[in-house]
């Protein structure tokens, strides 16, 4: 069984917790399936010890909370705190599937004022670090389906009303872009 740091034990718990949150309120049996299969896969390489050790430090950190039954179990539920850091663990942890090419582009376009400008950097090193193409300050072309990807993140910055996101069926330098996404 791999070995792995207190922090990563208690990152699993956290996306465990959501992943079951997430499950009760899929209500395709195809998804529910697929969210089991993940929370089965993940769950099963958690150390035990290590596991009751962290539960205990994610309830004093307040993280969690439980919640007793009448007939002697107990739920742990995420706080509004938990749900944040979970939210923080699932922002770094997003990637994007590069499935078959469409032939489409998806365009990401923002005018996101000053005031909320370290919202606006980290948005612009975001979408670099997911591997899109900027074609100028504010906007940014990908190849592949990522439509829900682009809302969880304008969400989590909180910009939603500054950016649009596109898709384009063609565009002026498309075999520049081919060649810088491998697509030729």
């Amino acid at each position: 069984m791999e070995s792995m740091s207190d922090g990563t034990i208690q990152k699993k718990i956290i996306l465990l917790l959501v992943g079951g949150i997430t499950l009760g309120l899929t209500s395709s049996p195809t998804g529910q399936m697929r969210i089991y299969r993940e929370l089965s896969k993940e769950w099963k390489k958690i150390n035990r010890e290590g596991l009751k050790k962290e539960i205990r430090n994610l309830y004093r950190s307040k993280l969690v909370s439980t919640k007793q039954h009448n007939d002697g179990t107990l739920t742990f539920v995420l706080t509004d705190k938990g749900k944040a850091r979970a939210l923080t663990y699932r922002f770094d942890n997003i990637k994007i599937k590069r499935e078959k090419w469409d032939g489409q582009w998806r365009m990401v376009i923002f005018d996101i004022p000053e005031d909320f400008r370290k919202a606006r950097d980290a948005l612009r090193s975001k979408l670099r670090e997911l591997g899109f193409c900027e074609l100028q300050k504010s906007v940014f072309v990908f190849p592949y389906e990522c439509k829900d990807e682009i809302d969880f993140i304008v969400e989590f910055f909180g910009v939603r009303e500054y950016v649009r996101y596109g898709i384009l069926r063609s565009i002026d330098n498309d075999p520049h872009l081919r060649k810088i996404f491998h697509l030729l």
